[in-house]
């Protein structure tokens, strides 16, 4: 009887060890359990942190873009902060000239009114409208007279627009700031553009 019992208790053992090597362990299981939802979910959270981080930064945001062919992306204005901003956020050897244009129609034109529109300066004069605007491009700056055709002698860029004339700036051509200031001294005499 004694016999018979020991090898049902060892046949019961059997059973036991097979049953638990059939059936996986709970850590085994634990850790073959996938868990990118969590981590996902942590790092698609940690990511924005680390933008808006990025986006609140006091130097980040007060440089401005630069748009196609370098022209500064500054927003509209008025008065000489935005006309600042802008000249600061000129590329290479356009910001001295931007300066100096900025510089030239002051002295020409005391009190000149001022204000950044559609990414550009404007200079006119209050109640009369603007007469005169800069854009940056590539490789030159583009001074736009509104009424153009009507200066003497007239500027040299011709327009799709029947009143507007330009003066280009390039770097290796000098300014005429004698011819320039006359221009705008003329300019500034004529109806503006009501934008």
């Amino acid at each position: 009887m004694a016999v018979k019992s020991s090898k049902v208790a060892k046949k019961a053992t059997a059973k036991r060890s097979t049953a638990k090597a059939a059936k996986p362990s709970k850590a085994v299981a634990k850790s073959a359990a996938p868990k990118p939802k969590k981590a996902t979910a942590k790092k698609s959270a940690a990511a924005p942190k680390a933008t808006s981080a990025r986006r609140k930064s006091p130097t980040a945001a007060a440089k401005p873009v630069l748009l196609s062919g370098g022209n500064p992306q500054i927003a509209k204005g008025y008065g000489d902060a935005p006309i600042q901003a802008y000249i600061e956020a000129m590329p290479g050897w356009k910001r001295d000239v931007g300066h100096r244009l900025d510089e030239l129609i002051e002295r020409t034109i005391p009190g000149v009114s001022k204000a950044v529109k559609w990414n550009s300066p404007m200079y006119g004069v209050e109640g009369q409208g603007w007469f005169l605007g800069i854009h940056c491009f590539a490789k030159y700056i583009k001074v736009a007279f509104f009424r153009g055709t009507s200066l003497r002698p007239i500027p040299p860029g011709a327009s799709k627009s029947q009143d507007t004339r330009y003066l280009d700036i390039r770097e290796d051509e000098p300014l005429d700031e004698a011819q320039f200031a006359a221009w705008v001294k003329q300019a500034s005499q004529l109806p503006g553009e009501r934008m």
